[in-house]
């Protein structure tokens, strides 16, 4: 099972291009266009950070913010508003007037994960919310402890299949993205693995140094260090392409493990209501704003890459990954603690 399309990263001015070229066709005639940025200078921005400072959200925000305030001459107030898992900020982006003026920059797992692991979730992303563009992603990776003796995801299999059910993995918490990928990876793989769920990455991370568990799916900026000194050594990169800050770790579909495709990513929602004009408008900003050399650099520092997909298509990777993780959540039995 294929949880994510294929990744459309936009590496080359002229990606950009072609993006921003099919995003100015969408919003129609110039005069058109016009009005649409004439109404978004009039008012200051809110960006939404439904979490607190410091992570990639805030860093995405807080770029997003920038550009904003720069391009209409008008303030952008980053509003962190953590609690709830996320739910709170949501919830003031959902009642938000739909003019473009207020905006939710949000993880993967919030979009795709939440709606069926939670019960009582209490948003229809489709009907709620706009989407507008992604922004940015980050590799994942299986890491192994040094002391486990195999040394790529192959071997891990065989390994597993020696031993069911004896080889255990971390993750910071049952139901995240972390969790899910290894369940898909045990789906995928026809292995089983028991999984240790913690409060948080950090926990897990000390128990994986030191051995009372011997894998993790893991951030890769998490871990490169731990990788990059021998404490772990990294079995499989969870994207269809190699982390650019890790060229010489193969993919898991390179070993022969196809359809186990997680990476943490970010994007930017609107209100429900917002015009297609307005999001199209704002998608092309973005675009933009994530194409300037020195933005892409500061994303780098955070080990982020730029990923971006205009409104229908940002729409689509939602809907395709939400039902995609949906089956999983459910073969496996998996609800919210």
């Amino acid at each position: 099972m294929n949880i994510q399309m294929a990744i459309k990263t936009i590496a080359t001015c002229a990606l950009f291009s072609l993006v921003t070229a099919g995003l100015a066709h969408a919003q129609g005639a110039p005069g058109a266009a016009a009005g649409v940025e004439k109404a978004l200078a009039a008012e200051p921005f809110h960006i939404i950070a439904p979490f607190p400072p410091g992570g990639p959200v805030d860093v995405l925000a807080r770029i997003l913010s920038t550009g904003l305030s720069e391009r209409y001459k008008q303030s952008a107030v980053v509003e962190n508003l953590p609690g709830a898992a996320g739910n709170i900020g949501m919830e003031k982006v959902k009642r938000a007037a739909p003019d473009g003026h207020t905006l939710l920059v949000i993880p993967a797992g919030n979009l795709t994960i939440n709606p069926t692991l939670m019960p009582s979730f209490p948003f229809n992303i489709a009907e709620d919310f706009v989407p507008v563009s992604s922004m940015a992603k980050a590799p994942n990776v299986l890491v192994a402890n040094a002391a486990l003796p195999v040394n790529n995801a192959k071997e891990l299999v065989a390994l597993a299949k020696a031993k069911p059910g004896t080889l255990a993995f971390a993750s910071p918490g049952v139901g995240s993205g972390l969790h899910l990928a290894g369940e898909l990876f045990k789906a995928q793989t026809g292995t089983d693995l028991l999984h240790v769920p913690y409060k948080g990455t950090p926990p897990a991370l000390n128990d994986l140094l030191g051995g009372a568990v011997p894998l993790m799916f893991s951030n890769l900026p998490t871990v490169l260090p731990h990788i990059q000194s021998g404490k772990l050594k990294a079995l499989g990169i969870t994207d269809v392409v190699r982390a650019p800050g890790a060229p010489d770790i193969p993919t898991l579909a390179e070993q022969g493990i196809s359809g186990v495709v997680v990476t943490s990513w970010y994007g930017v929602l609107a209100p429900r209501g917002t015009p297609p004009a307005v999001a199209a408008q704002l998608a092309r900003d973005i675009a933009e704003l994530l194409g300037r050399p020195a933005v892409r650099e500061q994303l780098r520092t955070q080990s982020l890459a730029v990923w971006l997909l205009p409104p229908a298509e940002f729409g689509e990777h939602i809907r395709n990954e939400t039902a995609g993780w949906a089956r999983i959540i459910k073969a496996r039995g998996i609800t919210a603690e």
